[in-house]
């Protein structure tokens, strides 16, 4: 296991700067190419993943708000409240504001690849509608461009393994109360090895998984809309509450955000630069921009106008990073638990416990739950589709499998082992994803062009 760690953290150092350049780059490319377009229509977004603009008679599986909410389900989950411990831990406070503006950027990525997913669909062999990278790539950019499908499919079938979430739920089970509190409370001895237990959550936590995950689309759909609406807003309102009860300390940590975000002198490894790397890392890993998932689910919403979808897609990023990840990171500032040594998600429980108590804990393994459970049923979708583009729809369903047994594994591995093998896959897919929609924006700045002319003409 120490030598497959090293191996992951040697190939994540060569892949940090493509990433940083083509996210970083070409994000700021298509903010200015665009004229800040996605931003200055945030209304009209809302307004279409309200319903208003819904067309029954569009192809596609699900409405609008159901693909976002299915997209949400995947971002806003444990990367934002452990992700986030991560980072401050590792660059300090600063590198929130680095989040934030990775965020903002992020939005416009998403922008132009919503509004992709839904311009280049194409059907698989069971006549099913796809959409996604590998199609807007050999669709848009044609097949000689195939090559870039297919290496992005290879890294997604390691990128998209719920590995971190699975790892990250079980450290939150055995820390709300203390290891053998959790063993006897399983049935077993405080003799008992906490290794066999973590085993058993993680299979506890495979079969609770399957159950939603082996129902196929409709069904990750229907409980990611009910489930994530109910998991944000309670989780909004715990860290609301911290802050209320820690008034006095919420402006001084915003202060040593932004203060701290140009510390030259800073501590982590790299110094500077590395402190906005490790904010451009987990702001990716929170909301996936530029990564190339949620467009996948994007590109089989009930809509036939690609910049509405566009639009819809914006708005992942805004409510996963700029909002959750925000109070995350207050909560976690404030609290002084990010100087805390652990795994990311002891350092937010530390944070939820300093300031509400025992019941703190109990409700943070609450929300912990929620987040875990929708964040792997919608990622085992992206691994299917994977899998199904490089082989068949019949095989690709087989990913299941695959993904139910990783989640075991990561139960009981360690946190640097998983952080690394999804950081290195997260770097490898947004080199290709990202050379696609760079390549492609004209032909969305065009289509927007026409979309926004109809929009003026029909309210005229």
């Amino acid at each position: 296991m120490e030598k497959l760690n090293s191996f992951l953290a040697e190939a994540i150092s060569g892949t940090e700067w493509p990433m940083f350049i083509l996210l970083i780059g070409g994000g700021l490319l298509l903010v200015l190419t665009s004229k800040f377009l996605p931003y200055r229509y945030f209304g009209h977004a809302i307004a279409i993943t309200s319903g208003k603009y819904d067309d029954k008679n569009a192809k596609g599986d699900v409405s609008s708000l159901q693909a976002l909410s299915a997209a949400v389900a995947a971002t806003v989950g444990l990367g934002n409240i452990s992700g986030v411990a991560i980072a401050i831990h590792d660059g300090g406070p600063g590198v929130v504001f680095w989040i934030w503006m990775t965020a903002l950027i992020g939005m416009c990525i998403k922008f132009y690849s919503g509004s992709l997913a839904i311009m280049f669909r194409s059907t698989d062999s069971e006549g099913k509608l796809q959409g996604g990278p590998m199609f807007y790539i050999t669709q848009g950019l044609g097949k000689k461009y195939k090559p870039l499908a297919i290496f992005f499919c290879i890294a997604g079938m390691f990128g998209f393994l719920g590995v971190f979430t699975a790892n990250q739920f079980t450290e939150t089970f055995m820390s709300v109360i203390t290891p053998e509190q959790s063993i006897v409370a399983l049935g077993g001895t405080v003799d008992d090895p906490v290794f066999n237990w973590k085993l058993l959550i993680g299979f506890l936590l495979a079969i609770a998984s399957s159950f939603v995950i082996f129902g196929g689309l409709q069904k990750i759909a229907k409980v990611a809309t009910t489930l994530v609406p109910f998991m944000v807003i309670v989780y909004l309102l715990a860290v609301i509450f911290v802050m209320i009860a820690n008034a006095s300390q919420v402006l001084p940590s915003l202060k040593l955000i932004f203060t701290e975000a140009w510390n030259f002198n800073s501590l982590v490894n790299g110094g500077f630069w590395g402190l906005v790397i490790i904010g451009v890392r987990r702001a990716m890993f929170s909301n996936e921009a530029g990564l190339g998932s949620a467009p996948m689910y994007h590109g089989q919403s009930k809509n036939d106008e690609p910049i509405r979808e566009g639009l819809v897609a914006m708005l992942g990023p805004f409510i996963d990073t700029i909002l959750v990840c925000t109070f995350t990171a207050v909560v976690l500032i404030l609290s002084g638990a990010y100087l805390e040594e652990g795994s990311g998600i002891v350092m937010t429980l530390n944070a939820f416990n300093s300031s509400l108590g025992d019941w703190g804990g109990v409700l943070l393994m609450v929300i912990v739950a929620a987040f875990a459970m929708s964040t792997l049923f919608t990622y085992s979708y992206y691994g299917v589709k994977c899998l199904s583009f490089l082989t068949n729809p019949k095989i690709g369903r087989l990913y299941n499998w695959y993904f139910v047994i990783m989640i075991v594994f990561a139960a009981v591995a360690s946190l640097d082992l998983v952080k690394n093998l999804i950081d290195l896959s997260y770097a490898l897919m947004v080199i290709p994803n990202m050379i696609a929609i760079l390549l492609l924006a004209p032909k969305v700045n065009k289509e927007a062009k026409k979309y926004f002319q109809k929009l003026k003409s029909e309210h005229r």
